[in-house]
């Protein structure tokens, strides 16, 4: 057999290597096969659980990790623990505060310098990362990775138990709950028990009293540092979580999540007594009212009992007058928070995102994308169980419960629910011309 010849090394296929100029070790040449692999493609080291192939073993390895949900490093301060060294090493530093990477153009920092890059993004626009298949784009790689499932149908995650995948990691953490409901960690102090330790931990803190973590700003203190993460978040004003797919943001991850499920059309949550399902946990156990027939919030003024809180709490408004959301632009004051934020985009002046086509402006990018669909007549948004598509997934949503007859918008008057919100509001207005 001839010998390889790549640039000034000679490779035979022996274990001897033979220098022309340059010495390299025999370490070296293990780091120029990586490199190699990087460049051709080669991908040798095989996932057995899914089609994922690796350049190198070690990253096989950490591959491995989401499928078997191993988190082998251990947080000394508050128990949490990390699949990877890495992202130890980068939760300590929210326990020591110490925030070394200062924002040029505002007051804050951060403590890892990553973190910084990420956020300045904020103020430059910057989207470095472009989707192949449609015009969105990205200021994080992850939001990217994410939003590609919705053009692949990928879903990694998937159940060892049953069939069942998900796109998202906390989707299938809280599928796996339904086979197994184990709560292996026992409270001494009372009945409750914990399908992990630091839930427990946590948990025990109510007895206890304990508040380890105190904002820097006002003095409160807290029984979890997520507790005080999302409390900091009063004083900064910081929407961290964005949402990939219309750009919403939220200054908590579960708020994000729950928004998120809107849009893949996961749930999670099945009803044992008939087969519908669940983006939410709570939308189930509302569901399973309907079965029992229970109505648990009876108004003191009237007859009417409610299977929400939420419709509980502003039917009472009714009955006393209460309006508690204020616009801060005019007088005008609300009895519910839909009807304040959509009172408060009249105001809206700035419209900084021209159509090229015609003359319209809009406030947010994604109102433009929309409207430009108008001129293009591209209809992205496909139903899976018929021809018909549409230039919005909202729109889409709304058509799809013509399929599954799912009707989410309920009168707090008289309990008649609407597939459309836009046919609630029609419907309300009956009540308050009488």
């Amino acid at each position: 057999m001839e010998p390889i010849q790549i640039q000034n090394v000679e490779i035979k296929l022996k274990e001897e290597i033979e220098i022309k100029e340059e010495p390299i070790e025999l370490s070296q040449n293990s780091y120029f096969i990586k490199h190699q692999r990087s460049q051709s493609r080669d991908k040798p080291y095989q996932c057995t659980h899914c089609d994922k192939a690796f350049s190198q073993k070690i990253d096989l390895i950490r591959h491995h990790i989401t499928h078997t949900g191993e988190k082998p490093y251990q947080c000394s301060d508050c128990h949490k623990t990390f699949a990877h060294k890495c992202n130890l090493i980068r939760h300590m530093t929210t326990h020591s505060g110490e925030k070394p990477y200062q924002c040029t153009q505002c007051d804050k920092a951060f403590s890892k310098y990553f973190d910084l890059i990420k956020h300045q993004r904020a103020h430059t626009g910057v989207k470095p990362y472009q989707c192949t298949q449609c015009e969105k784009a990205f200021s994080k790689n992850t939001y990217l990775t994410i939003h590609q499932r919705v053009h692949s149908g990928e879903k990694p995650y998937q159940c060892t138990q049953c069939n069942k995948a998900f796109s998202h990691k906390c989707n299938l953490i809280r599928h796996l709950t339904t086979h197994t409901g184990a709560n292996q960690y026992q409270c001494t102090q009372c009945d409750k028990a914990y399908s992990q330790n630091r839930c427990l931990i946590m948990h025990q803190r109510t007895h206890t009293g304990e508040k380890p973590f105190q904002c820097s700003q006002c003095g409160k203190a807290y029984s979890n540092s997520t507790d005080l993460t999302r409390h900091q978040r009063t004083h900064t004003g910081e929407k961290p979580y964005q949402c990939i797919q219309c750009e919403k943001a939220f200054s908590m991850n579960a708020d994000l999540t729950k928004h998120q499920k809107i849009h893949s059309g996961e749930k999670p949550y099945q009803c044992n007594q008939c087969e519908k399902a669940f983006s939410q946990s709570s939308h189930l156990l509302i569901h399973q009212k309907t079965h029992t027939g229970e109505k648990p919030y009876q108004c003191t003024h009237c007859e009417k009992a409610f299977l929400r809180k939420i419709t509980f709490i502003i039917h009472q408004r009714i009955h006393t007058g209460e309006k508690p959301y204020q616009c801060t632009q005019c007088d005008k004051d609300f009895s519910d928070n839909s009807a304040y934020k959509r009172h408060q985009r009249t105001h809206i002046v700035e419209k900084r995102y021209q159509c090229s086509q015609c003359d319209k402006a809009f406030s947010c990018n994604s109102y433009l994308i929309k409207h430009q669909r108008t001129h293009t007549g591209k209809k992205p948004y496909q139903c899976t169980q018929c021809e018909k598509s549409y230039l919005q997934n909202s729109h889409l949503l709304i058509h799809l419960r013509t399929h599954t007859g799912e009707k989410p918008y309920q009168c707090i008057q008289c309990e008649k629910a609407f597939s459309a919100n836009s046919n609630l509001i029609r419907h309300q207005r009956a009540h308050f011309d009488k």
